[in-house]
């Protein structure tokens, strides 16, 4: 596993390992749900992935929507491609909200709807409430 993974929690952080991505519960919540894919590779550049990485990508994002949108019911998403301090390939996952969304004890509002997120922006989160929250998502996480 390569480093960017690490610094993201791998592989406490995981919500689901795939053959050649990860998709883990991002440390920082921007919004709920917020997620990091991660390559398992050492590419530092998206077109330097594998062809086989590259097709399991496409079902990662449909495992991806369809699991925020049946916990979550989002209502975008994006994925931003950054790699500018964690240099090996991935995605920040964020769901986006027009209303409050919650879960357990959890109550948040996408400030920043409809406009880009704000990745400084963090909801705080307990780790009662950051455990609860990977384990919803690990649950009901298409194909468990």
């Amino acid at each position: 596993m390569n480093d960017t993974l690490l610094k993201f929690g791998y592989p406490d952080s995981a919500i689901k390992i795939y053959e050649h991505w990860s998709v883990l519960l991002r440390p920082e919540q921007v919004t709920l749900g917020s997620l990091i894919l991660a390559s398992h590779s050492d590419a530092h550049a998206f077109g330097d992935l594998s062809e086989p990485a590259m097709k399991e990508l496409s079902n990662i994002t449909k495992d991806i929507e369809t699991s925020l949108s049946d916990c979550f019911s989002y209502d975008k998403i994006n994925y931003l491609m950054l790699m500018m301090v964690d240099p090996h390939v991935h995605f920040h996952v964020i769901p986006r909200y027009s209303t409050p969304r919650e879960h357990q004890t959890i109550m948040t509002t996408d400030e920043f709807w409809p406009g880009p997120p704000d990745l400084s922006h963090k909801i705080s989160l307990n780790l009662t409430q950051k455990e609860s929250l990977l384990e919803h998502l690990q649950t009901k996480w298409v194909n468990h």
